[in-house]
């Protein structure tokens, strides 16, 4: 158990991985700010019959005066933040032949400049306390490419890439940096991609050695332990895929489902 009164701050709070991550937390003993561009109604309810303390800042992350707003609320609040979990993300498939520069900068803004503008508000924090830990929720498509999702892809990729830069720059002051890397989760976000007609749920099913979705709680769990100090103390810079085995297999399908 995580020593009370440990404080989270949670981006993409109102859904899927990041509402379940709330959850995880607070049953963990930490004390929560939850963001969205809605109110996180649901992980509030949630987390308040567990007896923790939080609150939600609503709004935009690309948005600094925002993300500033977030960093004082949490100042005067509780004077410290000990984890920041980047989660907040947006999907967007398309032809790369058919993007435009519009779409392709609000994927990076969202998904790549945001938890910049996050870790560098509350990394500042931490980097004064000479502790805490930032988890960046990143994917696989930050690790392979997948047709349909150029601007994705790159942010994921780039996300990937700041975690590591940002933990040689701040490991040895005490703040680790690390990311968590999902496999095809099912969530609304894959709800909404599902409607487009692009794949259907055998499509990751028959892909994932595992045979299944991930959960928002597979992550949440991945994140919880990146997020605790006596777990991971040690382990910065890294991106720890959750993926149910999609990235190791390199076998054709017929020879995967013979083995399930």
């Amino acid at each position: 158990m995580i020593e009370k009164g440990r404080v989270a701050v949670i981006t993409g709070a109102a859904q899927g991985i990041g509402k379940r991550t709330a959850e995880v937390l607070a049953e963990r003993g930490y004390r929560l700010l939850l963001n969205d561009l809605r109110r996180p109604t649901e992980a509030l309810n949630a987390v308040r019959g567990l007896d923790t303390d939080v609150f939600e800042v609503v709004g935009d992350i690309s948005d600094e005066a925002v993300v500033g707003k977030m960093a004082a609320a949490v100042t005067g609040r509780w004077g410290r933040a000990d984890v920041l979990v980047n989660n907040a993300g947006i999907s967007l498939i398309a032809a790369a032949e058919n993007l435009s520069a519009a779409e392709y900068r609000r994927v990076l803004d969202i998904n790549l400049v945001a938890p910049f503008l996050m870790a560098k508000d509350f990394g500042a924090m931490m980097l004064q306390q000479g502790t805490g830990s930032i988890i960046n929720v990143a994917s696989i498509a930050g690790l392979l490419g997948v047709a349909g999702r150029a601007a994705y892809n790159a942010s994921k990729h780039g996300l990937i890439g700041l975690t590591r830069t940002l933990a040689v720059e701040w490991g040895g002051r005490g703040v680790r940096v690390n990311a968590v890397c999902p496999g095809w989760v099912k969530t609304e976000m894959d709800v909404a991609d599902q409607a487009g007609g692009g794949y259907t749920d055998s499509d990751i099913t028959g892909r994932v050695p595992m045979g299944r979705f991930a959960s928002p709680d597979d992550i949440a769990r991945a994140i919880a332990f990146l997020s605790d100090p006596h777990e991971s103390g040690f382990i910065n810079g890294h991106a720890l895929v959750v993926d149910g085995g999609w990235t190791a297999d390199g076998s054709w399908e017929a020879l995967r489902l013979r083995h399930r």
